[in-house]
């Protein structure tokens, strides 16, 4: 596995920004839910394509939709990083659901369960 050199991880740190400003408050999509965030952005050092992890807070169906809101999006915010953003090549975007909140909320409220049968 390589090592992110010091550039890939500024650059990676400024494209999350700037999406999530752009998916807080430009994207007018109904489907997009309130509570969405940008957990991670692994961009490619050759800068043509990037993996965006998304969390979102509700049911599966309001992840779905979300995702489905985002994808179809997925020019509009290309447009609008590619005006922010002033790098060689705008990163083709890949919206990826991220679990990992979700995950972790439910070992906690298993680990809280453990510990109360043992008392």
């Amino acid at each position: 596995m390589r090592k992110n050199s010091i550039k890939n991880t500024r650059v990676n740190g400024e494209v999350q920004r700037e999406l999530s400003n752009i998916i807080r408050g430009e994207i007018k999509d109904p489907r997009i839910d309130p509570l969405t965030s940008v957990v991670a952005v692994e961009v490619a050092p050759d800068l043509k394509s990037c993996k965006a992890y998304i969390s979102v807070l509700g049911d599966e169906q309001s992840q779905k939709d979300t995702l489905a809101g985002l994808r179809s999006a997925e020019g509009f915010i290309r447009t609008r990083l590619a005006k922010s953003i002033n790098l060689r090549n705008t990163p083709e975007i890949r919206f990826i659901l991220d679990q990992s909140i979700a995950y972790g909320v439910h070992m906690s409220k298993l680990i809280d369960d453990v510990n109360r049968r043992e008392e």
